[in-house]
């Protein structure tokens, strides 16, 4: 259901933005706790996202990098 992707992505982004601001990687696991107790599959969608967007941010950042090294 497209519904649980597009709101367990929208948690994610908040819950990722809040973690980088304040390094508390608990954040995550409390909130993917909070979902869990009414949803158990926007959970499994919550912690998809998280871990997508992570891989996302890790890779662009190697891309980044490797470009910086291609230019300098």
């Amino acid at each position: 259901m497209q519904l649980i992707e597009d709101v367990a992505d929208n948690v994610a982004k908040e819950v990722l933005e809040l973690v980088e601001k304040t390094g508390n990687l608990d954040i995550i696991e409390d909130v993917k706790n909070v979902i869990g107790t009414s949803s158990q599959t926007l959970e499994e969608s919550y912690m998809t996202a998280v871990r997508v967007r992570r891989a996302e941010k890790r890779a662009l950042e190697l891309v980044a990098q490797l470009r910086a090294e291609l230019d300098g």
